[in-house]
């Protein structure tokens, strides 16, 4: 297989975001049907976002703990940081929902909604979940 050499730097600040990117996808496309199909079927937007995001909460935080960190806390302490990093995240990403749903297009534009609140979300997840595992804040 063809390999890209990276200078270290890059490659410890990159490859980490790359690969948390790739597992989150799947917890996404979850969240991110169960979302639209939820206020499609008339739900409350609010809560379509606290349901959606729970659920993808639970899928990302096993692939994540298979895949992208390494455990150095106890799985039911790193569950509970986790859980808590992630309600906080969930409680963000539903005020920028009702937020952003004042808004006439993007309250008719629900795809984009969520969208827009997921690329703002990804950075936080990311530094918040490497903590919850690894207990540090590096890049």
């Amino acid at each position: 297989m063809f390999k890209i050499k990276l200078p270290e730097q890059i490659q410890e600040f990159i490859v980490p975001k790359i690969k948390f990117a790739s597992t989150s996808l799947l917890a996404t496309i979850i969240d991110y049907t169960i979302y639209l199909c939820l206020v499609y079927s008339g739900f409350n937007k609010v809560y379509s976002n606290i349901t959606s995001a729970s659920i993808g909460f639970l899928v990302n935080f096993f692939l994540q703990k298979k895949f992208i960190f390494t455990l150095r806390r106890k799985a039911h302490q790193t569950f509970l940081i986790s859980m808590s990093f992630s309600a906080t995240g969930i409680g963000i990403s539903t005020v920028l929902i009702y937020l952003f749903n004042k808004n006439a297009f993007l309250d008719h534009h629900q795809y984009l909604t969520k969208l827009l609140v997921m690329g703002i979300m990804f950075l936080y997840n990311f530094y918040t979940k490497r903590l919850a595992f690894e207990k540090t804040l590096k890049a």
